[in-house]
């Protein structure tokens, strides 16, 4: 097992207490196509709403889906919100909270209007504001005995009032008692306010504010995350950079500068998030911060990729850093496929996509994926599921179920990753994975290519192998039961 494996597997189990401003994430999806005659305002024709954890609640949700477990403290209101809230938690295995009630405020709610991946307008919900004293004593209550067998402390502040200043003070005081590290997702222009945390991890536009540095180049970032170190007095420093990637500053004033994970970005809605989630979980096993932040830089590039507010798994983290699952198989789900490609793109390799049910392998079907490793650095195999290969070709196919077919295909050299798509069509997998180049038979023409329009949208191609005559599953099958059949 490498060393990134094993610092992914420390997070199995492992308790983190996040503390901030917790809300209700809302998104409506649908569509948009005309421009309302009322107004020059498009018109928003809603199709499905989801509704999430948001806000601190979304570190907490990252660190489960990572492997770990989170309990939240934070407040929200008496109503409907609230209690939409409290049932979301409840519903998420390995998550608990000791939300205070306070009954003269709304639970905050952001609300998204997405309309094909696009967000198109949010409209919030909330009452920003100081907590009442009896508040923030139930919150200091549980905040102390939730850290009782935690890993670390995740302060989450979203600006609307759970976070004062006395309060910050309290927690990275009981934290510190207990020899915790506090990790900090700030939202103050003056960070001094966070005294006391281990490490602070503000944007780039954060670092900008607090310290009136650029932070574009390596060098103005490395100068703003000295100068936060010293306003705050804390050891550690990640300034996240979006394009520019991620600099860290640890205890001993030494800078590393990681490089982008994220090539293709679809909504960075919880992306800072994941960052706090995964840098907690790897300090609260020990790690050194450089090697958290990378972990945490994998993470957000997982995430980007993703609609909505997002959080990566331990599987997706592992794929994005190894090319496998965390059992070696090279069989991964779809969102697997979406991270490793997301990881290889960032690194300017160019990844081929072909797909087929692959029923009884033969040499037609070897040439083709010969043919399609060439096309580019990595290549991912899509393969029609058995109740797929059944709708397409009858009640009597496949003849090997998809397992066995995905094993087979995981034993060619010339295939990189595996994924099993149940619909008719890879449309759906070819959306997701978005990748550089598009490998089918030459019996197809280029405008009849399923998923062509997405590739070449994106300024990729496709590329049509040659045939081998005389090869087919079908005429295979014949041959195999008797001279007549043939």
């Amino acid at each position: 097992m490498s060393r990134s494996s094993e610092w992914i597997e420390a997070f199995r189990g492992r308790k983190l207490v996040v503390f901030g401003d917790v809300m209700l994430d809302r998104y409506t999806f649908g569509d948009s196509t005309r421009i309302s005659p009322e107004a020059p305002a498009p018109v928003f024709k809603a199709e499905r709403v989801d509704a999430m954890i948001g806000g601190a609640g979304n570190v907490a949700r990252n660190i489960v889906s990572l492997g770990g477990k989170a309990v939240l403290i934070g407040a929200i209101g008496a109503d409907a919100a609230g209690r939409e809230l409290q049932a979301a938690i409840e519903a998420e295995d390995g998550l608990s909270a000791a939300l205070a009630i306070n009954p003269d405020m709304r639970t905050a709610v952001k609300n998204r209007y997405v309309a094909k991946n696009q967000q198109m307008l949010r409209v919030d919900e909330e009452d920003v504001g100081d907590q009442p004293d009896s508040v923030v004593a139930d919150m200091m209550s549980s905040l102390a005995t939730a850290l009782d067998g935690a890993s670390a402390l995740v302060i989450s502040d979203y600006a609307k009032g759970v976070l004062t200043e006395d309060a910050i003070a309290r927690a990275c005081a009981i934290a510190n008692d207990r020899n915790l590290p506090v990790v900090v997702d700030p939202k103050a222009r003056d960070l001094s306010r966070y005294r006391g945390a281990t490490v602070v991890t503000p944007n780039a536009k954060e670092t900008e504010e607090a310290t009136g540095l650029s932070c574009v180049s390596d060098a103005g970032a490395e100068a703003a995350a000295r100068a936060i170190a010293q306003q705050v007095g804390c050891p550690m420093v990640v300034v996240t950079r979006g394009p520019q990637g991620m600099t860290v500053r640890n205890a001993d004033d030494g800078i590393t500068h990681l490089p982008t994970a994220a090539q293709e970005v679809f909504d960075v809605s919880g992306a800072g998030d994941t960052v706090v989630a995964a840098l907690a979980l790897g300090l609260g096993s020990g790690l050194a911060v450089e090697d958290a932040a990378e972990l945490a830089n994998r993470a957000a590039g997982v995430v980007v990729a993703k609609v909505g507010t997002a959080t990566a798994s331990a599987a997706e983290l592992h794929i994005a850093m190894h090319g496998t699952a965390p059992d070696g198989r090279l069989t991964v789900s779809l969102d697997g496929a979406v991270a490793a490609t997301r990881a290889w793109q960032a690194q300017g390799q160019s990844v081929v996509f072909s797909n087929g049910c692959f029923d009884l392998l033969h040499p037609g079907h070897v040439s083709l994926l010969a043919f399609a490793r060439e096309q580019g650095d990595k290549l991912i195999v899509a393969i029609n599921s058995d109740a797929s290969v059944k709708r397409l070709k009858g009640p009597s196919r496949p003849v090997q179920d998809e397992d066995s077919r995905a094993l087979v295909m995981e034993a060619l050299r010339f295939v990189d990753l595996v994924v099993i798509f149940n619909e008719d069509t890879p449309l759906e997998a070819i959306t997701a994975i978005q990748p550089d180049v598009l490998v089918k038979g030459a019996d197809y023409k280029p405008g009849d290519v399923v998923g062509g329009d997405v590739v070449t949208g994106r300024g990729g191609r496709i590329a049509l192998a040659p045939l081998v005559d005389g090869q087919s599953t079908t005429a295979a099958i014949a041959r195999a039961n008797g001279p007549e059949n043939v």
